[in-house]
């Protein structure tokens, strides 16, 4: 699992490490160097006659490092001159006149060149000059040069940055991201796994060869993002990978900005976080991610004592005549997600579709442990709008979710039960809802929910900070909230979750409903525990995000893909996520 920390949290864990003298900045440096001189040996590995590959040599490979007056900028400094050691021929760009002075002189030492866009570090008058913006020629001359490095280093702002970038920084990084962003749409490779030739023909090296898209490194965070929450509010130079120290940041995993911070490497430069304070509290991370292997030991497995009835029934209220297809969805990546049984519960054609996909599903009431309310039914109208034929699924939306939360006796045996409200059944909500309800809605429906609530909020807005609508949508209604997109973000009463497990093929019609079948299967299977522990529901959403993602990538890797292929995928992921652990 990953646990990301806010930059109050770790510049704290930091503190009593300096106030020791232990040397952060160049265990952080050393380590940035190490792991981009290994990126950079795989981008310029070399074809073996037996069709395999070993790195290459990174002599003579060029980086050029965007460097700002933060420690930032001297953990790029003191990286660069380990670099320009080991044969790489590295040019540092400074935006401003305060470099760091000892990272600085450690890159002139190594052989390292520098040029300085604005005034001059070494210019002991300098004041309080102010260099609002960059010449555009200067610009386009420090552009040339980073498309023709290998690796580029952004060390142009930290974790203690807020806001935008501005000034001299953001025209540069305009710039840079106008031209690599251009070279790339031309024919490089952003974004790939170093080793999977980086945009290089095969057995190419330094000077020969198609060069693409140079790596991109951040250096703690991409410069720009909202390193707290993860918004992207002006220009960011999108990475290739991010080197973060002693902590992964929440802008790393949260949407916007995760998909800007490409690959992770978390470097380990002694900080504890999450201990103890003096008052007997501890810090919380502001958000986690699953990876596969916590998704395993999360994911119930039969025993030999068990039957239909203990391994969870997963109640399906979905679908209309209108949109019968949502229902089938919802009923076949239940089935396939492994319950003991699926009941269905709507209009009889809608029945006969999901029985004719999907014999085993039980078109009957009985008990459930877990329901799934509102794929594919229209939101229930107001008191000014006409009315909508919903078949009669807003009174069993209305009914289910009474008894899952314990409301009202109904004709469903069994207590209370975890119910995932979809769609249209959003707008169905009793006022408060305990934590064992997890709303599934897409950024314009966060929107919908939460105006209706009294928040002025649109979809944009939601788009543009997911974390913070998220959160004020448990605040407002009590119940877990999974907010589907790009990234799926997650917020229950203990935390948030971020999960981009998923291809960008998935954003296709039907892929919510196969979600929603994933988590009640999850759900019904943890029923009980899922009602007395409150933190467990966002938990076990995050996991059924990772399972949907990997469908969808198994499904058709790295092509189009269908919500119903992904649904099919979804025994395979978990039988590969289960013998893996």
């Amino acid at each position: 699992m990953i646990e990301a920390w806010s930059a109050a949290d770790v510049r704290a864990a930091e503190e009593p490490l300096l106030a020791a003298g232990v040397p952060l900045m160049e265990r952080a440096s050393f380590a940035l160097a190490t792991v981009v001189a290994r990126d950079l040996a795989r981008r310029r590995s070399v074809a073996l006659p037996d069709g395999g590959r070993r790195d290459g040599r990174v002599t003579g490979a060029r980086a050029v490092l965007l460097v700002g007056s933060g420690n930032n900028g001297g953990d790029a400094l003191h990286a660069g001159a380990y670099l320009a050691r080991r044969g790489v021929d590295v040019l540092a760009v400074l935006t401003g006149e305060h470099a760091h002075a000892g990272g600085l002189a450690a890159l002139r030492d190594a052989g390292g060149r520098v040029e300085v866009l604005v005034g001059s570090p070494d210019d002991t008058t300098r004041a309080d000059r102010r260099h609002d913006h960059l010449d555009p020629h200067v610009a386009d001359r420090v552009a040339a040069q980073v498309a023709r490095a290998d690796v580029v280093l952004d060390g142009l702002v930290g974790i203690g940055a807020r806001g935008p970038l501005r000034g001299v920084a953001a025209d540069l990084v305009r710039h840079v991201s106008a031209v690599l962003d251009g070279d790339a749409r031309a024919g490089g490779e952003p974004g790939g796994e170093p080793g999977a030739g980086g945009g290089r023909s095969p057995g190419s090296v330094s000077g020969s060869g198609a060069r693409g898209r140079p790596w991109v490194v951040g250096v703690d965070v991409p410069s720009g993002v909202g390193v707290d929450d993860g918004t992207v509010a002006g220009p960011v130079l999108r990475a290739d990978r991010t080197v973060t120290f002693g902590a992964a940041k929440p802008g790393l995993l949260l949407p916007p900005a995760t998909h800007l911070a490409g690959h992770g490497a978390v470097v380990d430069i002694g900080l504890r976080l999450g201990a103890p304070a003096e008052d007997g509290g501890a810090p919380r991370p502001v958000v986690r991610r699953l990876e596969p292997a916590d998704v395993a030991a999360r994911w119930v497995v039969p025993g030999p004592t068990d039957h239909k009835y203990t391994r969870g029934v997963v109640g399906v209220v979905a679908g209309t005549p209108t949109f019968p297809g949502a229902a089938v969805l919802v009923a076949s990546a239940a089935v396939r997600s492994g319950p003991g049984m699926v009941r269905y519960r709507g209009p009889d054609d809608v029945a006969r579709a999901v029985l004719a996909a999907r014999p085993e599903v039980v078109p009957a009431a009985g008990r459930v442990q877990s329901w799934v309310l509102g794929p594919g039914v229209p939101p229930a109208p107001g008191p000014d709008d006409d009315p909508v034929d919903d078949g009669g699924q807003h009174e069993r939306v209305r009914y289910a979710l009474a008894a899952a939360t314990g409301e009202l006796a109904a004709d469903v045996v069994g207590e209370r039960v975890p119910v995932v409200v979809d769609a249209g059944a959003l707008s169905l909500l009793p006022e408060r809802c305990p934590p064992s309800v997890v709303l599934t809605p897409h950024a314009g429906e966060l929107a919908t929910l939460l105006r209706s609530r009294g928040d002025d909020v649109t979809r944009a807005d939601v788009e543009a900070e997911p974390l913070r609508w998220a959160r004020r949508a448990h605040e407002v209604t009590g119940a877990t909230v999974l907010l589907k997109g790009s990234a799926t973000v997650v917020v229950g009463p203990e935390g948030a979750w971020s999960q981009a497990d998923a291809p960008a093929w998935l954003a296709t019609a039907g892929a919510g409903d196969v979600l929603a079948g994933i988590l009640g299967t999850v759900l019904a299977a943890h029923s009980a525990r899922v009602v007395r522990e409150p933190r467990l529901a966002a938990e076990l959403a995050a996991a059924a995000a990772v399972v949907h993602g990997l469908a969808a990538e198994r499904s058709n890797p790295g092509g189009p893909l269908a919500a119903l292929d992904v649904a099919d995928a979804v025994p395979a992921v978990v039988a590969e996520l289960l013998a893996a652990h």
